[in-house]
């Protein structure tokens, strides 16, 4: 018994081809449908349903002969049929050559039109270092952190034409907010950014002071942005959310009336540069896991002293060279204090000399103070509103976590506050403002009091912010946790009732 399922908007001859098929008959034959009783059936879409007892019965009655007409149409549609099963049919390569020149065509169109030049090489530079990734994920001892680092040298050098990087004219409100902590850094693109670091040069008198010339100032500061990597948090945004931190601080602080201005030149140049080339990958990483740049630098701050390096690698190209119209001693002079303020691990150390950086009475103090300064804006994320603080916290969440999967799969040890297992937004913030951000931005309330409504103040509530959102999540454990109990509690003791009912049932047969 064959059975044979159809749609009720079949008609009366596909039917029939149906059954044919089903009962290997030619589909052109003329077949009669009967019942058990051999009494006969329409074959048609209302026909009545069936089962196996009652099956029909196919009876072949005639088979059709096709008409010449009809012959010549199927040998037509079995030609066409074969053509399209050819791959020739649909001229593949020559649609291939057809999109191609199409998009030569846009290309050029949209060249030609001023794509933005700094954004075409940055895709590049992401699609490399997705290639450098995927090829380091291949063999465990590949790590990121472990290649030659600049190898390239051709990484030192822009690699775009300066006259073609586009200028962008800032309106009167952007220079006004960007002299402000509360300044979005998230809002502009890497072209702006650098323009507004190059606005700030020229704002705080440093180019026309020594002399820099602006198309060295371009190229630098496009060479710059070319040697951050794209990490989740130490990034180029950082470099410039840092940079446009401490500019804020020259103007609220009134620091040109208390520096002179090669100690602003000495700020800010180090706030630009104070991570590049950060791998993402700290330094208890670099000198557990022995990478190069633990070994070359014997473990003594592995991290600090590589962004100095390539700092001052960018800067021996003559034509980065914001410096060249220094003399010898002034460059010398720059070079020892950025090398003093990138390399000062233990900033906590200028905590301590609070009360003599009071008074700025010797360089030592004026030194200490800037220590300072240039940690506070590093870590300054939280002084800035809520929208702008939040986003930083999730990225560099991100790249502790990074991290730490990858000390987890090569057997180093890992640090609590980077774990994803065990930390959470609020407890990762709260003992960090606490215990670092608030007393180093009391340090310099001391010296500076407006930076206590401005940048003290937004600590707080930070603070208060996280402590709440910690109370919160404790809250939900603990409730969690009753009705995890709860939850198992009456397993149990359905498991109980279970097995007397099973006790019961087994003494009765017993009976």
């Amino acid at each position: 018994v064959l059975q044979v399922i159809f749609s009720k908007y079949c008609n009366s001859s596909d039917i029939m081809d149906l059954f044919c098929i089903a009962t290997g008959l030619p589909r052109n034959t003329t077949i009669s449908l009967l019942t058990t009783d051999d009494a006969m059936v329409s074959i048609d879409p209302t026909m009545p349903a069936n089962s196996e007892r009652t099956p029909y019965k196919v009876r072949p009655v005639a088979i059709k002969q096709l008409s010449e007409r009809e012959e010549l149409i199927q040998s037509v549609l079995a030609q066409v049929a074969e053509q399209f099963s050819s791959p020739r049919a649909f001229k593949i390569n020559e649609l291939k050559a057809e999109v191609a020149n199409h998009l030569a065509v846009l290309e050029k169109r949209v060249e030609l039109e001023g794509l933005k030049v700094v954004e075409i090489e940055k895709c590049k530079s992401d699609i490399r270092k997705m290639r450098e990734e995927l090829a380091a994920r291949s063999s465990r001892t590949n790590c990121p952190c472990k290649y030659s680092f600049l190898d390239n040298n051709k990484k030192l050098t822009p690699r775009r034409d300066v006259p073609t990087y586009p200028k962008y004219l800032l309106s009167p409100e952007t220079i006004e907010a960007l002299r402000k902590p509360t300044f979005d850094v998230w809002l502009w693109e890497p072209n702006e950014m650098l323009s507004c670091l190059e606005h700030m040069y020229h704002d705080l008198g440093l180019a026309r002071d020594f002399n820099i010339n602006p198309i060295t100032l371009k190229r630098w500061l496009l060479c710059v942005h070319d040697n951050y990597r794209n990490n989740p948090f130490h990034n180029f945004r950082h470099c410039f959310c840092v940079a446009q931190m401490m500019y804020s601080m020259v103007w609220l602080c009134g620091l040109q009336e208390k520096f002179s201005q090669m100690d602003i030149l000495i700020l800010m140049t180090a706030a630009i540069c104070h991570d590049l080339d950060h791998p993402g990958y700290n330094n208890t990483y670099q000198i557990n896991a022995r990478t190069e740049l633990a070994v070359r630098y014997n473990d003594i701050s592995p991290l600090e002293n590589h962004h100095c390096a390539v700092a001052f690698q960018i800067l021996a190209q003559p034509e980065c060279n914001i410096f060249s119209s220094v003399s010898p001693h002034s460059f010398r002079q720059i070079r020892q204090s950025c090398l003093c303020l990138s390399l000062d691990a233990d900033h906590t150390c200028a905590a301590s000399h609070t009360g003599s950086c009071l008074c700025l009475s010797s360089d030592a103090d004026r030194t200490c103070l800037k220590m300072i300064l240039i940690k506070c804006c590093d870590i300054s994320n939280e002084v800035r509103p809520m929208e702008v603080a939040e986003p930083w916290v999730d990225c560099l969440l991100e790249e502790y976590f990074m991290q730490s999967d990858r000390e987890k799969s090569e057997g180093l040890p890992v640090a609590p506050f980077m774990d994803r297992d065990k930390v959470t937004k609020a407890t990762a913030q709260i003992g960090f403002i606490k215990f670092v951000l608030i007393p180093m931005f009391e340090t310099v309330t001391k010296l500076f009091p407006v930076v206590e409504e401005t940048m003290l103040q937004p600590l707080w509530e930070s603070r208060d912010r996280y402590e709440e959102l910690q109370r919160t999540d404790d809250a939900l454990k603990e409730l969690q946790k009753k009705t995890d109990s709860l939850t198992s509690r009456g397993t149990e003791k359905s498991r109980e009732k279970g097995r007397d009912v099973r006790r019961g049932e087994g003494n009765a047969i017993v009976r």
